[in-house]
């Protein structure tokens, strides 16, 4: 597993949502469109980079095929990667990228201010969650060579 390619998707992550809690302004969501552009956009990336940690954690550890995104957060949680109580969030999260993505029209500022106010942890605890299991993962086949 190339965990330095996953090490720079949480990197991402990591750094998108510290900015966010630093410069994010959530009340001003409504009335400022640079804030609400600024926002939609980390957070896009922010979903993006944990789907595609997601992702290269399913190819490697043949997991399965999921059929849509938020499989592979069920998958992750069946193979120890992330707590089963991440599963949901993790869905609603996806979902809320794929509205981002497909459906921008339709965004509505609430939810956005929600997620930056109240779920911002679940970005943080993903990374620190794959980042523990990987260092084990490391750790592991380091112990086996010798």
């Amino acid at each position: 597993m190339d965990g330095s390619l996953i090490e720079k998707r949480l990197a991402h992550i990591l750094s998108t949502v510290d900015q966010l809690d630093r410069l994010g302004r959530p009340k001003l969501l409504d009335s400022d469109p640079v804030q609400l552009g600024y926002t939609i956009y980390a957070l896009q990336t922010a979903v993006q980079a944990a789907i595609d940690v997601a992702a290269m954690i399913v190819t490697e550890r043949k997991l399965g095929e999921p059929s849509i995104n938020r499989q592979m957060f069920e998958m992750l949680a069946i193979d120890g990667w992330i707590p089963e109580d991440d599963i949901s969030p993790w869905k609603r999260i996806v979902s809320f990228r794929n509205i981002v993505v497909y459906r921008y029209l339709d965004i509505d500022h609430r939810v956005i201010r929600a997620i930056v106010e109240n779920h911002l942890g679940d970005f943080r605890s993903f990374a620190k969650n794959v980042r523990d299991r990987l260092r084990s993962l490391e750790d592991w086949a380091f112990r086996r060579a010798l």
